[in-house]
C-alpha cells in the first residue's frame, strides 16, 4: 500500500511540469516584467505569470475524496506552506518550481461562430485564462494532474478586469466538480477552498427577491480561490486560437506551435489509446474519432443527470472531453426542455440543445486540426467524414442515455414522446420523477411526490396511468430481470439527489457570514447521490424546489458574475 503525502517538502518532490517543459512561453513575457496588465500576446503556448495571493487566507473546505486519491495527508492542511500554495502566495516555494506559473491564450467561438469582439484588441491575441493560473502539475499515483487557482489575480489575458472569483461562485464550483464526479461523469475535480474577509470586489448582481434577468446593481463581494484539478486544462478554443493563426499564417511558427500543442494533447489525454509511433496525419483523425466519442458519452451524460451547461462556448469545452467551467450551470427542477439557467446563454445553449451545441464545439475543434493535415485530401476528407458522424452518433447515444433512465434495453420513440409530453404538461421534478419512476410504481399516486401542482383532473391521471401500463409491459418484454432486480438498476442511472440551486444559494450566504458547515454538509451528501440516506437528509434535500423561488434572479437564473 502507497504511502500518504504527509509534508509540502514531500509533495514538491513528485512537480513534473509536462506544459511548460514540452511547449513555448510567450517570447516577449520578460519584457513585460510580471505578466499583470492586459496585453496582446502573440505567439508562444503559455505565458509566465505569478499570481497574486489573497489577503489573510481562511480556509473553508477541501475534498475528501479527492485527498485520498491523489494519497493527500489530511495533515498537509495543517502546513502554512501548503495553504500558501493554495491561496496564490508563491512566496514560500522551492526554487526548482517557484517561477513555474501559468496562463494560457485561447479563442472564443459562440455555438460555432468566431467571434474576435470579447479580446480587446479586437484580434483574438488578448483573450484567455484572465484570473486561472496553473501552479502545480505532478504525477500522482501513476496520474499526471495539473492544479489551476480560480480568481488567482490578473493575467494578460484579463481583459481589464480583477482576476479575481468571489465566494458565491468559487462555493458553486466547489461542491459542484466532486458532485459531478460522484454522478459518473468525467470532471475537473476539487481539492481545496479557501476566502479573505481582508478583500472584497464589486460585482453586479441581483436585488433581494428580484425577477430581473438583468443584474441591477453593483455588490461588494469577498473573494475566494478555489483549486480545480485536471488532468489538463487544454481546451477547444485553445487549439481553435494555434489553428487560426496556422490558417491565417499570423507568425512562422504559426503551423509548428499547432502542431506541438496537439502532439501535447494527445499525450496528456489519449495516450493509452494512440500509438505515438503512428503519423501526424493518422493521429489527428485518431483524436478527432476519440474525442468525438468522449464528448457525445458526455453530453448524454449531463442530459441523464440534469445539468445543463449554460455557457458551452468552445473555451469552456475541454478538449479531453470531460466537464469544465461550471460558471452559469445549473440541475434542472421543474423540467422544461428549454432550461436556460444563464440569462445570457439563449436557447442555443438550453437544456435539451446541448447535443447541438456539442455538435458546433466539434465542428471547432476540426476546424483547428484542418491546417496540419490540410495537404493531404484523403486524410481531409476522413476528418470531414467524422465530423459529419457527429450527429448521428450524439443520437445514438441519446437514446441509449433515455433507455437506460427507463430502465429499457431499446429506445422507444412513441413511448419516450409521449412521457416527455406528460412532464411537461403535469410540471414534474426531473431528479424526483426518475427517482420514483425508479421504484416501478403500481400507478400514477406513487409519482406525486415528483408533481409541482395536485392533479385533479381525470384525464391527465388516466393519461398516466396508461403510459405506465405501457411502460411496464415493455419493461417486462425487454428484460428477463425480476421488477425489483430492474429497481436497483434505474437507481444506478437515475440519481437521487442533484445540487439544486437554492440549496447552493443558502450555502453561499452562510459562508459569507463565516458559518461553512452547510458547504460541508453538503459535501458529504452530494458526494452520495444515488444512496439511500438518512430521513432527515431526506426530508431537506430530496425535495422540490420552493414555490417562493420560482422566478427569482440569482436562484431560477444567474448571470456570468463571478
Amino acid at each position: 500500500m502507497k504511502k500518504n503525502i504527509e509534508t509540502f517538502e514531500e509533495l514538491c518532490t513528485f512537480a513534473d511540469y509536462s506544459f511548460v517543459k514540452e511547449l513555448n512561453c510567450d517570447p516577449e513575457a520578460k519584457q513585460n516584467g510580471n505578466n499583470k496588465s492586459s496585453r496582446e500576446v502573440y505567439s508562444g503556448h503559455y505565458v509566465n505569470v505569478e499570481p497574486t495571493p489573497i489577503k489573510e487566507p481562511i480556509y473553508i473546505s477541501h475534498s475528501k475524496n479527492f485527498f485520498k486519491e491523489l494519497g493527500f495527508s489530511e495533515t498537509l492542511l495543517k502546513e502554512d506552506n501548503f495553504i500558501k500554495m493554495f491561496s496564490a502566495d508563491t512566496s514560500k516555494l522551492p526554487e526548482t518550481i517557484k517561477n513555474k506559473t501559468w496562463a494560457t491564450g485561447y479563442a472564443l467561438s459562440i455555438y460555432g461562430t468566431e467571434y474576435y469582439a470579447q479580446c480587446p484588441f479586437q484580434t483574438g491575441n488578448g483573450y484567455g485564462d484572465g484570473r486561472a493560473i496553473s501552479i502545480f502539475e505532478a504525477v500522482l499515483n501513476n496520474k499526471r494532474w495539473e492544479f489551476q487557482l480560480k480568481g488567482a489575480g490578473k493575467t494578460p489575458y484579463c481583459r481589464g478586469a480583477d482576476g479575481r472569483a468571489v465566494l458565491r461562485s468559487s462555493v458553486r464550483e466547489f461542491l459542484a466538480q466532486e458532485h459531478m464526479h460522484s454522478l459518473g461523469i468525467p470532471t475537473s475535480r476539487s481539492l481545496t477552498l479557501f476566502t479573505s474577509k481582508k478583500e472584497q470586489v464589486l460585482r453586479p448582481w441581483f436585488r433581494k427577491e428580484s425577477y430581473s434577468r438583468d443584474p441591477e446593481v453593483m455588490i461588494e463581494e469577498d473573494v475566494a480561490i478555489t483549486t480545480r484539478v485536471a488532468s489538463s486544462f487544454i481546451r477547444v478554443g485553445q487549439l481553435e486560437l494555434f489553428g487560426r493563426r496556422a490558417r491565417k499564417h499570423e507568425h512562422k511558427d504559426a503551423l509548428k506551435e499547432l502542431e506541438q500543442l496537439v502532439l501535447h494533447l494527445i499525450k496528456r489525454e489519449y495516450s493509452e489509446t494512440i500509438d505515438d509511433n503512428l503519423n501526424l496525419e493518422k493521429k489527428v483523425l485518431l483524436l478527432a474519432k476519440q474525442f468525438q466519442d468522449r464528448l457525445t458519452s458526455l453530453v448524454a451524460n449531463w442530459i441523464r443527470v440534469g445539468y445543463c451547461q449554460g455557457n458551452f462556448n468552445s473555451d469552456n469545452c475541454a478538449a479531453g472531453g470531460f466537464t469544465l467551467d461550471f460558471g452559469p450551470f445549473g440541475f434542472i427542477e421543474m423540467f422544461d426542455p428549454n432550461y436556460q439557467p444563464w440569462t445570457g446563454g439563449g436557447m442555443h445553449f438550453s437544456f435539451f440543445n446541448q447535443p447541438q451545441a456539442a455538435q458546433k464545439n466539434f465542428k471547432s475543434f476540426c476546424s483547428a486540426l484542418k491546417p496540419l493535415i490540410i495537404s493531404n485530401l484523403e486524410s481531409i476528407k476522413e476528418l470531414e467524414k467524422i465530423e459529419n458522424d457527429f450527429s448521428v452518433i450524439m443520437q445514438s447515444k441519446i437514446e441509449k442515455m433515455w433507455a437506460s433512465k427507463l430502465g429499457l434495453i431499446e429506445f422507444d420513440f412513441e413511448l419516450f414522446n409521449e412521457l416527455i409530453n406528460l412532464m411537461i404538461e403535469t410540471k414534474v421534478d426531473y431528479t424526483i420523477f426518475f427517482r420514483e419512476l425508479s421504484n416501478i410504481p403500481k400507478d400514477m399516486t406513487e409519482l406525486e411526490n415528483s408533481f409541482y401542482t395536485n392533479i385533479e383532473n381525470e384525464i391527465i391521471k388516466s393519461k398516466w396511468n396508461s403510459w405506465l401500463e405501457k411502460w411496464k409491459a415493455k419493461l417486462k418484454a425487454n428484460s428477463q430481470k425480476k421488477l425489483e432486480e430492474l429497481s436497483k438498476q434505474m437507481k444506478l442511472i437515475n440519481p437521487k439527489y442533484t445540487l439544486r440551486e437554492w440549496i447552493l444559494v443558502d450555502a453561499y450566504k452562510k459562508a459569507q457570514k463565516g458559518d461553512y458547515t452547510l458547504i460541508n454538509e453538503l459535501q458529504e451528501i452530494m458526494t452520495n447521490p444515488y444512496s439511500k440516506q438518512t430521513k432527515e437528509i431526506e426530508k431537506r434535500y430530496y425535495s422540490k424546489k420552493p414555490s417562493e423561488f420560482f422566478g427569482i434572479a440569482g436562484v431560477s437564473h444567474v448571470s456570468c458574475s463571478s
